[in-house]
Formats: structure tokens, C-alpha cells, sequence
């Protein structure tokens, strides 16, 4: 008999001993990631033929310690690989796991073939030739710290490529993982199986062919253990050609009812395909459905649902997949009471948006991710029925999620939409912190919705913060009935300078909204801020008051909302500084959509105080919003707001006319004003933050300070 390591996903390993126990196989270990097991030949072809679940089966040739490459070459060296294959056949060497010298997997590889190679040599034979695309043989590795297994991978390739799936949807599961689910998912053969969510079809495709007994690896062309010298062809001949027979008689005795529902009609049409060459076609009902939507099929009595849904590894698709979680609970509950629902998913909040009580659950890596598999018993608990409704479904009667934020909201909104309206103003906050359990703001935006959550103390476990934030997405979604579709969720930590320039992702995505008569563009998903920052709106209405007649400077001008604001108040002329292309774009962009272009609209790309020591022009109106602290690689030295604004304000004295005045802004809190040195450099300033701290910030008064600076002769 010979030893084996059959490989699996962690938190597999157990339910694999059992189905190795069923193929014969003895003196079972489960170990990590896998299964230990001894068998002789014949019960190991059995193995890798009939093997759901795991992904290889290696047949271990040697064990040895690893401390550097040295003994990784010797350990390797030591076994007499022409025992096992000729020089003829095509290797390649598969090499997992690193150590505290061996650090490169590649470079592992490299010492064991050179081992191998050697080993060919040293005994006068031609040395076998690497192949990296076909292979006849895979000589598999594996490095846990320091101990090594070596031994002949016995399928060749991934035991989970079965030949019956050549495309598949977004995000697949890999087929040995599709079985595991199957089988922890408490569905039996004499039960009906519904896939909502199917995709391309493979937790059914898997689950039809163990109700048929088909065998998982029959349609492989090729097996790595018939590479191995001491190949039994008769042996393998005979359990291949039982199987063979099985799949032949197996569907047609099968009266287990599949049903397959999926929304992207291509996909389905994948399903179908795949189910076809997995010999299962006839038995599964694929149907165009939508989850949302779902109805218990014709002979579905007592059965199991069970399915994938999405869950995104971004929670910037979360507002989308709370509505799919809630709504198929829903229908969960209205449609299949007295069934079984096992639902996979890699969030928990996510699977708590169903409203169900999990009976069971199987925590199961996917890859990287660690996922879990909840099972439920679905009642009708909470189900009510209209008056006088004999046959309808009813309605799920909903519970309260967050009640004390929702009603909140519910008076913020209430208090604020009407406030907005007769200001004219068609953006402003509607929710600042004002619970500390819920530590969130969230903006309105015409008829979307932005939710930025602020990050949670140290104190608070990342599971309940990611709780919390998820009840404030469900419960916005409830109270204010937006369009999930038209929520937006951002995740902003509390940190210097002005991080809302970095950048979220590569789509292009504008809306124009309009405040106080100013149409400005927005961008409401690719940056962390929006372009527009809404605390500052006052502010800009008085610069347009204040810019009649008058050549306007806007230095750090970001979008450049201010200048739009200044230009259609009558400004003679502007003047817009950015360090970032891009914004300058966007500040010309806002222009355009007011009409506001011509020679007397300048925009100028530079480091703003670099820029300042530089120019000589003056200026009647000067507004600067710098950033709290900057360290960018672009400006040629750090900045403080604190350290630095009487220098900055140095240099603005230069550039200021006569009667000019300075209207100076930033949002660093507790900041201090040093009246003593502007009053040395001949300046005098007026804090004028509570008279630019709009409503919808009333409780923030720190968001930013504001102050009018100008000559002290003035």
C-alpha cells in the first residue's frame, strides 16, 4: 500500500475523510488543508475517479525537513526518481508553501527539478524534459515551515476540472467547492433542489450527478498516476468501464425534480450547455427568473434551496446587495415555508439582511475569502396575510432595523428638505454623526444618496462597525425609499490633509446639481469626495457677492465652485490655481456650464505656494482654502495649516490690493488664528465662521473656520 495526501479547502478536511472511507481508502489522518490515507493501487484510481471534493490526490514519495534549499535539494535528490517514470515522460514540478529561506515558490521548484534531473544523470540516463503547458506527469511540493512533502500529483491536473464546464458566469465557484456545499447543505437525493441564483449552473450540476451516480472525474482525458511506472492499465481499465456504466443507467433512475433560475439569459444558456456534456441536461429545469421575484416551482414541497449570491469583496456594491439579501428573504418566507434554505455567502451582515435564524452553519474558505454556509428552516413566521385574502402570499410583516437612527433620519429629513427647497439648494447633509453607534454622514444629492462612514475607535470591533454600517445602509434605504441603485456608500477615515483627491476607481460618472443659481458638476462615485464640498456653500454665495467689479483670485481651488460662483457674481476677472490637471479641468468645465469662458477666465496649474513667491499680479478678492497638511511629492515642501498660514498670508499681503480682502478658509480643527503676527504685517482679520456654517452643519461647528483679512489701514 502506498501513502497519500489528498488536498482540499480548509474546513473540508473532515467531510473528505468520509468519502475517502467510502472508496476503501485506511489508516485515515486528517490533517491541514487535507486528508492523510493509505490504499493500494486500485482503491487510489478509485479515489481520483470518484472524489468530489478534492482538488488533488499526491502520492507521497518522501518527508524530510527543510531548513534552507540545501536540504530541499538533498531531500529531493535522495529519492530514486527513475523508480517512478523514464526519462521520456514530461514533468513539471509544483511547488507550495514557503519558509524562512525558501521565500520564492519559484525558486523551490527550481531546486527539485534540479534534484530530479540530477538524479537521471547520475545514473547514465537522459534527463526528462520540462514541460510547462502538457505535461505527462506533476511531481508536487509542499513546504509548511520546515517539513516537506515530495511526492507525484496522481491526476495530473486540478481534480475540479470535470470537462463539463468550458465558460461560466461572473465569479464561479470551482466544482469540488460547488459539491462540498451540496453535501453540508442538508440536501439528500429523494429531496427537490432550487438554484435561484444559478449562474452557469454547477452546485445543480454537481448535485445532479451524485443523484445519478455519476462519477466526478469520468470525462477526464488524461490522469497523471498513467504516467507512473508501475501503471495497473487492467486495474484502471476495469474501474473506469464500471463507472462508465453507471453514468449510462444512473440519470434515468433518477425522480429528484432540479430547478435552475438565472437573470443573464447568456448564462443560462452556459448552464444548459454544461449540464449537457455533464450528462445531466434532461434532469434539471433552467428557467429565466429573477430572485426578487421568486415562486416556489410545480413539485417543490419540502425541498432545498440553495445558492451563491453575490457579496462583493468592495463594500461600494453593498446598497445593491442589501436590497438582493432582504427581498429574496422575503420571498424565502412568503414562498417556500416548510423548506430548507442553505445560503453561501462572505459576509455575515449580508446573510443577516435575509431576517432569518440560522439553524446550522459551516464556516468554508473560498480561496482567499472566508466564507460561511448558513442552513435555515424556513417558517412563516412573520408572514401576514391581507384581510380577506384566502390563496395570495401575503406580506412579510417587516421588523424595525435601527430604530432610534431611523427616526432620526426620518426628522432630519423632515426638518431639512423643506429648508433646501427655499434656500435652492438641491445638495446638503442630512445625517452628521448625530448617534454615536451610527458614526456616519450622510448627503443628499438630487435623488441619490451618499453614506460615508467615518472610521470607528479602536474600541469598537470591526465586526460590530461593519453591523452598525450596514443597518445604517438598510435602514436609510427603508426610511427615505431612494433607489438602492442611487445609494452610494464611502468609506472615509479621519486623517491629515485633503485625502478626498484620492481617487476610488477609473470610471467617469457626473451629474450637475445646482446650488443657489450655480449649475457645478459632481462626481458622485469615483472619488472620495464629490468635487463639491458642501460645508463651504455659504461661503461661496457670499464670494459671489462679494466679486462684482472685481479681478478674483482662487488659490487651492480644487473644482473651482468658488470661481464659478465669484465669475457669475460679476467678477472682472478670475484666476484659478490647482496643483492637479484634472481638477483644473473639471474647475473649466463649471465654468462652461455657466457660461462663463474668454481671455478674462484664467487657469493656472502649479504648487499654489511655490506660486505665490513667484507671481507679482494683484488682486482684488483672494480665496484660499488650503489643505489642513500636505506633504505631496509634487510640492517641493510640507505644509501646515497651523505652522504656516502667517507666511502664506505674507505672501497674499503682496498680491492684495488697497481696499482688497482675503477670505481665508480651512477645516483644521481647533485652529488658531495668530492675530499678534498679521497685525505685525499690517493685516487685521475677522472671524466670520458661524456666519458661513449653513444649516445642514449646524451641529459641526468645527467642520471649518473662516475668517476676512485685509489691510489694517483699510
Amino acid at each position: 500500500m502506498n501513502q497519500y495526501l489528498a488536498i482540499t479547502s480548509r474546513g473540508l478536511e473532515n467531510l473528505l475523510a468520509e468519502e475517502l472511507v467510502q472508496f476503501g481508502a485506511q489508516d485515515i489522518q486528517v490533517a491541514h488543508a487535507g486528508v492523510r490515507f493509505k490504499a493500494d493501487q486500485a482503491t487510489a484510481y478509485r479515489c481520483c475517479l470518484w472524489t468530489r471534493i478534492s482538488s488533488r490526490i499526491i502520492q507521497v514519495l518522501s518527508e524530510f525537513n527543510v531548513r534552507d534549499d540545501m536540504d530541499l535539494y538533498l531531500g529531493a535528490t535522495a529519492i530514486h526518481w527513475p523508480d517512478y517514470f523514464g526519462s521520456d515522460t514530461r514533468i513539471i514540478v509544483d511547488f507550495n508553501g514557503t519558509n524562512r529561506e525558501i521565500r520564492n515558490s519559484q525558486y523551490g521548484a527550481m531546486k527539485v527539478k534540479d534534484a530530479i534531473v540530477d538524479r537521471f544523470t547520475k545514473a547514465d540516463l537522459r534527463r526528462p524534459n520540462i514541460d510547462r503547458e502538457r505535461p505527462d506527469l506533476r511531481i508536487h511540493m509542499r513546504l509548511s515551515g520546515e517539513k516537506g512533502v515530495l511526492g507525484l500529483d496522481m491526476a495530473g491536473s486540478g481534480l475540479h476540472q470535470r470537462g463539463y464546464r468550458t465558460e461560466a458566469g461572473k465569479a464561479p465557484l470551482r466544482e469540488t467547492h460547488a459539491a462540498a456545499l451540496v453535501m453540508k447543505s442538508g440536501w439528500t437525493p429523494e429531496k427537490p433542489l432550487l438554484d435561484p441564483m444559478c449562474g452557469s449552473g454547477t452546485l445543480l450540476i454537481e448535485a445532479a450527478m451524485m443523484a445519478a451516480d455519476i462519477a466526478p472525474g469520468l470525462k477526464r482525458k488524461r490522469w497523471g498516476f498513467e504516467s507512473i511506472k508501475d501503471f495497473d492499465k487492467e486495474s484502471w481499465l476495469e474501474i473506469h468501464a464500471e463507472a462508465s456504466v453507471k453514468a449510462r443507467r444512473g440519470p434515468a433512475k433518477v425522480e429528484t425534480k432540479f430547478f435552475g433560475r438565472e437573470m443573464d439569459r447568456r448564462v443560462l444558456t452556459i448552464a444548459r450547455d454544461n449540464a449537457g456534456r455533464a450528462g445531466v441536461k434532461d434532469l434539471i429545469n433552467f428557467e429565466y427568473g429573477d430572485v426578487t421575484q421568486l415562486v416556489s416551482p410545480e413539485g417543490f414541497e419540502a425541498g432545498v434551496v440553495l445558492c451563491n449570491p453575490p457579496y462583493g469583496e468592495r463594500l461600494g456594491t453593498t446598497p445593491e446587495l442589501i436590497s438582493l439579501y432582504t427581498e429574496f428573504g422575503n420571498r424565502l418566507k412568503l414562498a417556500f415555508a416548510g423548506s430548507t434554505a442553505a445560503i453561501y455567502s462572505g459576509s455575515n451582515e449580508l446573510l443577516s439582511c435575509l431576517r432569518m435564524r440560522a439553524d446550522k452553519q459551516f464556516k468554508l474558505r473560498n480561496g482567499a475569502l472566508d466564507c460561511v454556509l448558513k442552513t435555515y428552516l424556513i417558517t412563516a413566521g412573520g408572514v401576514k396575510k391581507a384581510e380577506g385574502d384566502e390563496v395570495g402570499e401575503g406580506v412579510v410583516v417587516q421588523e424595525n432595523v435601527a430604530p432610534d437612527f431611523a427616526n432620526r433620519l426620518k426628522k432630519n429629513i423632515a426638518k431639512l428638505s423643506k429648508w433646501a427647497k427655499k434656500e435652492g439648494v438641491e445638495c446638503y447633509r442630512i445625517y452628521d454623526a448625530d448617534l454615536p453607534n451610527y458614526n456616519a454622514a450622510i448627503d443628499k444629492y438630487k435623488d441619490y444618496l451618499i453614506i460615508q462612514e467615518y472610521a470607528a475607535p479602536k474600541t469598537v470591533p470591526e465586526e460590530t462597525a461593519r453591523r452598525r454600517i450596514m443597518d445604517v445602509l438598510r435602514a436609510t434605504i427603508e426610511v427615505t425609499g431612494v433607489d438602492n441603485n442611487k445609494v452610494i456608500l464611502k468609506v472615509r477615515e479621519r486623517q491629515k490633509g485633503k485625502n478626498q483627491y484620492q481617487k476610488l476607481s477609473s470610471a467617469e460618472r457626473h451629474m450637475t446639481v445646482n446650488e443657489y443659481g450655480v449649475d457645478l458638476k459632481v462626481n458622485l462615485y469615483d472619488y472620495l469626495d464629490t468635487g463639491l464640498f458642501l460645508d463651504h456653500r455659504i461661503t461661496r454665495r457670499k464670494l459671489g457677492e462679494m466679486a462684482k467689479g472685481k479681478d478674483f483670485l482662487n488659490l487651492f481651488a480644487y473644482t473651482g465652485s468658488a470661481t464659478v460662483h465669484a465669475a457669475c457674481g460679476g467678477a472682472k476677472s478670475t484666476t484659478t490655481v490647482d496643483m492637479s490637471n484634472t481638477y483644473l479641468r473639471w474647475a473649466q468645465e463649471n465654468m462652461e456650464l455657466n457660461g462663463q469662458v474668454g481671455p478674462e477666465h484664467e487657469f493656472v496649474q502649479a504648487d499654489c505656494l511655490q506660486w505665490l513667491q513667484e507671481v507679482d499680479d494683484t488682486f482684488d478678492l483672494i480665496f484660499i482654502d488650503p489643505p489642513t497638511f500636505s506633504n505631496s511629492k509634487r510640492m517641493k515642501q510640507t505644509f501646515d495649516v497651523q505652522r504656516d498660514h502667517v507666511m502664506l498670508l505674507e505672501n497674499l499681503k503682496r498680491m492684495l490690493r488697497p481696499q482688497g480682502q482675503i477670505v481665508f478658509s480651512n477645516n483644521k480643527r481647533q485652529f488658531k488664528m495668530d492675530l499678534e503676527k498679521l497685525e505685525e504685517l499690517g493685516l487685521k482679520a475677522q472671524n466670520i465662521s458661524d456666519k458661513t456654517l449653513p444649516m445642514d452643519f449646524a451641529k459641526n461647528k468645527h467642520i471649518h473656520n473662516c475668517w476676512i483679512i485685509t489691510h489694517k489701514e483699510a
